[in-house]
């Protein structure tokens, strides 16, 4: 691990994306390196700027782990300074108290987790299928395979969801600590072996909601994938399974080469079951166009991790979108990772990083 006498490192939060991400890669990489941050213009941008209270979740999380200090950590804040201590390995649990994204929880404390001195417990409370972030299926189903392939190994149960307004989902990871993270090379792609589509409902919605977002999905994918084999898995939740109403799509693409990738749809008051399985499968067919091995939501989760593993990772992606930029961004600021882009075609590029190899102590 790095010194813990560092200078702090003072970041932008307005900058690029400008959003919650900025805040939950610079405190990991801060826990990870022993390296103090100030953070200043928090969501400067955004309609109501400043801390949410899933940012202030997250960044109470991540000072527990570390035993940090944390200062300005209040929701609406626009700047926070975080002094780490040592990252351990334990029991941990964090509360949005709303519906704030639970992933977005995770994205930030299993990296964290993963160079603890013992496995550790997550229990994160909130919302587990909300706007502007990843499904919890998506773990489950894409991340975690594909990041298996950098060492990383966690278990995965979501104990019940929960939906905006009232969040109330709850979820539990155990991680298993890493020696040190492997490059990743994620070439090529593969043909498409199988798409899986998994709709569930939840709450007073009937079942024949999921069915329908599943048809339309299936519809959506076979209009440019004919002749690929596609799998329904359409359930509802039992009672205890979720807290209030509400219902989500996800469909995943296996490639003969082991890549996944996916596409997701939420359902809204006022949004026909019709158009959530639309938008899903249109999101996965856009992810298969672009060529490359990994989808939008994975391409920026992915940054963080080959920063910190040893020796060079490739992932070939679509278009590099501004969160994978942001997180590039922030991982040089705070590391010694080189990152390099290079156009492959029109739709795909090739991100190499030159990881720094740390080690867990």
């Amino acid at each position: 691990m790095a010194s813990p006498d560092k200078d702090e490192v003072k970041i932008d939060g307005s900058m690029l994306e400008g959003g919650g991400q900025i805040l939950r890669n610079a405190a990991a990489l801060s826990c990870l390196l022993s390296c103090p941050i100030s953070v200043n213009k928090i969501r400067a941008g955004r309609s109501n700027p400043g801390l949410r209270p899933q940012h202030l979740s997250g960044l109470q999380l991540m000072a527990e782990i570390c035993s940090g200090k944390l200062n300005g950590g209040r929701v609406q804040s626009t700047e926070i300074s975080f002094k780490p201590g040592k990252v351990k390995g334990g029991n941990y649990l964090a509360d949005t108290k709303t519906a704030g994204s639970i992933c977005l929880l995770l994205q930030a404390a299993l990296p964290c987790l993963l160079y603890s001195d013992s496995p550790s417990s997550l229990t994160l409370r909130g919302g587990t299928n909300a706007d502007m972030a990843p499904p919890i299926d998506f773990f489950n189903l894409v991340f975690g395979p594909m990041t298996a392939q950098l060492g990383v190994q966690f278990d995965f149960q979501i104990k019940r969801r929960g939906f905006f307004p009232k969040g109330g989902g709850e979820v539990r990871v155990d991680i298993q600590a890493v020696k040190c993270l492997n490059s990743i090379k994620l070439l090529e792609r593969g043909d498409i072996k199988l798409i899986t589509i998994h709709s569930f409902v939840a709450g007073n919605l009937p079942l024949k909601v999921a069915q329908i977002m599943a048809d339309y999905a299936e519809k959506k994918i076979k209009e440019f994938y004919r002749d690929v084999d596609i799998k329904q898995d359409v359930i509802k939740e039992p009672e205890h399974g979720a807290v209030g109403s509400g219902c989500g799509i996800m469909v995943v693409a296996e490639t003969t080469n082991g890549c996944l990738l996916s596409g997701s749809g939420l359902g809204k008051k006022g949004v026909p079951a019709e158009k959530v399985g639309t938008v899903a499968g249109q999101m996965l067919v856009d992810n298969l166009q672009h060529g490359g091995c990994v989808d939008d939501y994975l391409q920026d989760q992915l940054i963080l991790l080959m920063a910190l593993a040893k020796g060079k990772s490739e992932v070939l992606c679509g278009p590099v979108s501004l969160h994978t930029q942001t997180a590039i961004h922030v991982a040089q600021l705070l590391s010694q990772a080189k990152f390099n882009i290079k156009k492959i075609s029109e739709t795909t590029n090739m991100i190499e990083c030159e990881g720094i190899g740390l080690e867990n102590q």
